[in-house]
């Protein structure tokens, strides 16, 4: 920081008389000579060595022709990024968000505690006949989380401690080269992936099974 503020006052006195083209053209590459010499063998460009070159885009056409040291779009995505965060900041909210009072915090989760069965809009109603007026999304948003219990057990664990008792049914078609239709059926065991039982079919057979299934035969 001190080198570029250094440069830039010995440019601007040796040159105060001096046009404004040669002046510019004098302070750039003085500037990226003093940046060479500091960072050797690759150049490290500081905060503000990049707001100088913005700086010079600015103020200056021929900034391009003397810019050794960058490319000339890194200097222009500098510029953009100097825009963007200039309208964030004049975007912003002036006050924000007003924190919600802590007490009606505790009040919404309490209500939620004790009537586990209402939702959002019952605590939202109940609020208004206090003169409370607040939406169901804030009311949501400071619902408890629920806490699962020691003892509660994951459908993942049941699977597993009751695996050996498990069974996979499945029903389905095959068709053949010779167009046929199979269908087959497989009763698969969970512990082992053992096969436990599987048939196959033709269609002809399934239709005589369903019509004596439904009494027609």
């Amino acid at each position: 920081m001190f080198d570029l503020f250094a440069t830039i006052s010995r440019v601007l006195f040796s040159g105060f008389q001096s046009r404004r083209q040669p002046l510019l053209e004098n302070l750039a590459l003085h500037h990226q000579l003093t940046v060479l010499r500091r960072s050797v063998p690759r150049a490290k460009l500081q905060s503000a060595d990049r707001f100088l070159w913005v700086l010079l885009l600015r103020c200056w056409s021929g900034w391009q022709r003397v810019l050794v040291i960058v490319q000339p779009r890194t200097v222009v995505a500098w510029h953009r990024a100097g825009f963007r965060c200039f309208w964030r900041w004049k975007s912003r909210s002036p006050n924000g968000r007003p924190p919600l009072d802590r007490d009606l915090v505790c009040l919404i989760r309490r209500m939620w505690q004790v009537n586990p069965t209402w939702g959002s809009r019952c605590i939202q109603a109940e609020l208004a006949k206090l003169g409370i007026a607040i939406s169901d999304s804030t009311i949501r948003h400071y619902r408890p989380k629920p806490r699962r219990s020691a003892s509660a057990q994951t459908w993942k664990t049941f699977l597993q401690n009751h695996a050996q008792a498990l069974v996979a049914v499945d029903f389905f078609a095959v068709p053949t080269a010779t167009f046929r239709v199979l269908y087959v059926f497989l009763v698969l065991a969970h512990e082992r992936r053992k096969i436990l039982h599987f048939n196959i079919t033709e269609a002809r057979e399934v239709k005589i099974f369903m019509r004596l299934s439904d009494g027609r035969i």
